[in-house]
């Protein structure tokens, strides 16, 4: 008797099953909104805030330039010490307590240390335990929240995970969106407790958004912490893909260090430009920002939709290291043009905001593609057991930056060797820096080979 075929089969066995994203998806993008709100709200005025209630609440002309290094170095210590810890949460969910009791325990930690902002917005040190224990919430659920996002996929459904990062990206574009839009306003006519206090109130949304989910999620439980350990220090195939993640994520941290700026030096910049975009509509300085943001919303479903599958259908493959090469050198170029503007503010200049809409534009097309790829890369590229490591590791890039980036604010502040790199000099160094950095990173990527690992 022979083997039945799929032409023997009936119609119905063989109509292929609809690919659906997992049920769990909605909670966890409306839980990501939710918490990106809370960060980029209190993100969004604390250099100004700094500067204004802190280190120059006189306004005067004298103190400026040291003010603002002296904020910038403080905004950029927060970040990273925020994005230093997900290792932490990273090696407890993996090992330890699981992915989601660490985001739901640290959510709550988190609405505390917003708390705390509110309640100290007139004391500097009661201030500053607030900003620590932000990044203890922030950065203790960081990892864990997109390797949560990976886990609920199989192999089954793994084509759709690149789309599903994509989403997870617009959640964050989307929180961000509006807390640029409503926490400046908030701060403007309410004041700094009221502005440091919605985000707080939005964090609690975000940790109740993931608990109601709680009957949806795949939970893939914790290793233990000895059979952890023995996966990273021994050898085998967990070693050479941690190994090989590594490399590539070794070239990240100065693509952040280019677009932290945008949240720190760029907003300061913006209190010197005319920001009259046209008769009678004057933006905030925080407010800018929204330009790169909503542009980014726009561009994500573009390249996932459209450019890189415009690509591999005309033979150029856009796999996911040339993605993040092409995303690095467009960050660049928004660098550059805010290096200009600068130029022009040092020599006493006004220049119109346009020009830094145009930077933050430019900046974060670059950004979003090493960013989505980069979130994605992070897990379809570990082992099972290493995921929450290996996103932790791309987090960690974030991390160095800003701490590159507080030494040197921290330098130009107290008046040190690296306060030569104030003003325009200040972005022609980290455009330069890119350019080594990305031509470095072409070399290695030529040669590395790609191992993926989905639902296994």
């Amino acid at each position: 008797m022979m083997p039945s075929t799929a032409a023997d089969a009936p119609a119905s066995s063989i109509t292929a099953a609809p690919v659906r994203f997992p049920r769990a998806l909605p909670f966890i993008i409306g839980s990501e909104v939710a918490e990106r709100f809370s960060y980029y709200g209190m993100m969004t005025i604390l250099p100004t805030f700094l500067v204004a209630q802190f280190f120059n609440p006189t306004h005067s002309a004298a103190l400026t330039a040291g003010a603002e290094a002296q904020a910038n170095a403080l905004v950029h210590s927060f970040s990273a010490l925020g994005y230093a810890l997900p290792v932490v949460g990273a090696l407890l969910a993996d090992w330890v307590l699981g992915k989601y009791r660490v985001i739901l325990y640290l959510s709550i930690l988190y609405c505390g240390g917003h708390v705390l902002l509110s309640a100290f917005n007139n004391d500097l040190s009661g201030f500053r335990l607030g900003l620590l224990v932000v990044a203890m919430g922030m950065g203790g659920i960081k990892s864990s929240v997109t390797a949560n996002l990976g886990d609920q996929f199989t192999p089954a459904n793994a084509v759709l995970l690149p789309k599903a990062y994509g989403w997870f990206q617009m959640s964050i574009d989307v929180g961000a969106a509006l807390a640029t839009i409503l926490t400046p306003l908030l701060y403007q006519h309410f004041g700094p407790a009221v502005a440091f206090g919605v985000p707080g109130l939005l964090m609690a949304t975000a940790a109740l958004t993931f608990w109601a989910g709680r009957r949806r999620y795949v939970r893939v439980p914790p290793t233990g912490l000895r059979a952890g350990l023995r996966k990273v220090l021994g050898a085998g195939e967990d070693r050479a893909a941690l190994r090989r993640v590594g490399v590539v994520f070794a070239f990240v941290p100065v693509l952040w260090i280019l677009n932290e700026q945008s949240s720190s030096e760029w907003v300061l910049q913006a209190t010197h430009l005319n920001r009259e975009l046209w008769p009678g509509f004057r933006p905030l300085a925080e407010q800018l920002q929204l330009s790169g943001i909503i542009f980014g919303i726009g561009l994500n479903p573009l390249f996932t939709y459209k450019l890189y599958p415009a690509l591999a259908r005309r033979g150029l493959q856009p796999t996911p290291l040339r993605r993040m090469g092409a995303g690095m050198v467009i960050a660049t170029l928004g660098v550059l043009i805010v290096g200009a503007i600068q130029t022009r503010v040092d020599a006493g200049g006004h220049p119109s905001a346009w020009w830094q809409i145009l930077a933050y534009c430019v900046l974060v097309g670059g950004v979003i593609m090493v960013a989505i790829t980069g979130l994605e890369y992070a897990y379809t590229h570990a082992t099972r057991s290493l995921k929450s490591l290996t996103t932790s590791l791309w987090v960690l890039t974030i991390a160095a930056a800003n701490f590159g980036l507080s030494l040197v604010n921290g330098s130009i502040a107290r008046g040190g060797w690296l306060a030569g790199l104030h003003g325009a000099n200040f972005y022609w160094f980290t455009a330069g820096l890119m350019a080594v950095n990305v031509t470095l990173f072409a070399l290695v990527a030529a040669r590395l080979p790609e191992k993926t690992y989905v639902g296994a």
